[in-house]
């Protein structure tokens, strides 16, 4: 199976990357086309093809290393997860207490801003 990782990156920086390293590139780790599948469709050898890859799974890389987007969107969704998670806990507790109306706007308004936030 070819790496789920480089893929995420090319979803976050492909638009980086030449056309050229961009279509290899989906073909290769969207479509899961071969090598030569790919050589055969861009009308170059399978070691360009090869090479192509490799230099934009560098570019991604580095890309991910000076800006960390995506690291920093796995914190965002991760966060948003467990913020839901409370609410939902919270709002157990708060069900059969005095506060319950006067928590459950305040309860579902911060759900939707945590489910914003994993939708952006």
């Amino acid at each position: 199976m070819k790496d789920f990782h480089v893929g995420r990156l090319f979803d976050f920086y492909g638009e980086i990357l030449t056309e050229k390293q961009r279509d290899v590139f989906d073909l290769y780790y969207n479509a899961d086309l071969s090598l030569a599948e790919i050589s055969e469709h861009a009308r170059i050898t399978r070691q360009g093809v090869r090479d192509s890859i490799k230099r934009g799974e560098e570019v991604l890389c580095q890309m991910e290393e000076k800006l960390g987007l995506m690291a920093q969107f796995d914190r965002r969704a991760q966060a948003s997860e467990e913020i839901l998670s409370l609410c939902d806990k919270l709002g157990e507790i708060l069900l059969y207490t005095s506060y319950r109306s006067a928590t459950e706007p305040l309860l579902e308004r911060i759900r939707e801003l945590a489910s914003q936030e994993t939708q952006d």
